[in-house]
């Protein structure tokens, strides 16, 4: 974290003498109003201030930040590795962070940092898709999944664990391209008849060649090791009409992360998974085989254009029995993925209550049914 001065600045505490020193400016936006910290809202695309009700756009922001604008230095503590150590002045809380942390804020009294070393330079994003839902909308649909699934552990739903949500800007390489080459595949037609006794099958080989170009616009791929692919890959798509130039000031009441994974380590990913997708296109082309085997790929993308972004997401991480499981939410579309656990005595007595009174019901019915015809 860092030390929260007045005017809303952040600077690293020292941690030692043996370090070069870094120059760094981290802000924490402050309502120019009251002083109050300023959060982004994702309702209106504002900036509005919890205390005192005022509003601010993207425009009132930068003039703000202007009378504030001034060098500072950090030093990192070789003592604690990979990680930082940051004092808030509010509250005194010393907090930890990695050095991937772009945006941050103390647990204890809120006070957001926005690191603006960590987002300058390479790791500067190109966009930025703002939060367009709130923190309740992700709130309604965690509760909502509790209610779809009746064996969830009641703890599970608790308030507690409800206000571990938080709201992250996560780094995304973003790919566009269009394919060239094609596929080459062997193909067989199998026809069955019968005369007499006998069953003959007869069989005709095919070569088959399909070639073209597929386009493919903004494939993202998870700039960042901490999250789990799978889960970032199955709450897209993003809306990418609504990425903006980038600007610091929509991290403000969110966390945010620069990415640890290169352009070409996530290229070689995002190249893999369009190849995949231009192959399945072509394969389901081939009609009317019995097999169809591909026995050459010339799929290749010569021209890769790459964006580099941060896009939010709403996550969850709750540990059950030992075991941690992950609830993500698009913070632009909304959709929700996340996996379930099962409360075993719960679906047991479940069971065992409906087996059971279904059970009253058919004996009642056949006594019934039995007295009618005595």
């Amino acid at each position: 974290m860092s030390i929260l001065k007045n005017n809303g600045i952040f600077i690293l505490e020292n941690g030692s003498d043996n370090m070069a020193n870094k120059a760094t400016r981290s802000v924490d936006h402050k309502c120019p109003s009251c002083h109050a910290v300023l959060k982004f809202n994702p309702t209106d695309q504002n900036w509005k201030c919890e205390y005192c009700d005022s509003t601010f756009n993207l425009e009132d922001l930068s003039k703000h930040e202007q009378k504030y604008k001034e060098k500072e230095v950090i030093e990192e503590n070789p003592d604690i590795g990979e990680y930082n150590i940051y004092r808030c002045p509010d509250c005194g809380a010393e907090i930890v962070t990695d050095l991937n942390t772009a945006a941050t804020f103390c647990v204890y009294c809120k006070n957001t940092a926005i690191i603006k070393e960590r987002l300058t330079g390479k790791f500067e994003p190109k966009s930025i898709i703002p939060f367009n839902k709130t923190m309740d909308d992700a709130i309604k649909a965690f509760k909502q999944v509790g209610r779809k699934h009746p064996f969830m552990p009641s703890s599970f739903n608790s308030q507690k664990n409800i206000s571990e949500i938080k709201g992250i800007y996560i780094p995304f390489w973003l790919f566009t391209s269009t394919s060239i080459g094609g596929i080459t595949a062997k193909a067989e037609k199998i026809h069955h008849h019968r005369k007499g006794d006998y069953v003959y099958v007869d069989t005709m080989n095919f070569n088959i060649i399909r070639d073209g170009k597929v386009s493919f616009i903004k494939v993202p791929n998870d700039g960042a090791t901490k999250f789990d692919d799978a889960i970032m890959n199955s709450i897209e798509p993003f809306d990418y009409s609504k990425l903006v130039p980038f600007n610091p000031s929509y991290l403000s009441g969110f966390l945010a992360e620069k990415y640890d994974v290169d352009s070409e380590t996530a290229k070689n990913d995002a190249v893999f998974r369009m190849k995949n997708t231009v192959e399945d296109i072509f394969k389901k082309d081939i009609k009317g085989y019995s097999t169809i085997n591909i026995i050459n790929n010339t799929i290749n993308f010569p021209d890769i254009n790459i964006e580099y972004v941060l896009l939010p997401v709403y996550l969850l991480n709750i540990k059950y029995k030992d075991e941690i499981y992950t609830f993500a939410m698009n913070g632009e579309s909304g959709k929700l993925i996340g996996n379930m656990p099962v409360d075993k005595k719960k679906a047991f007595l479940t069971f065992t209550l409906v087996f059971t009174i279904s059970f009253v019901i058919c004996f009642i019915v056949f006594y019934l049914f039995i007295r009618s015809n005595v």
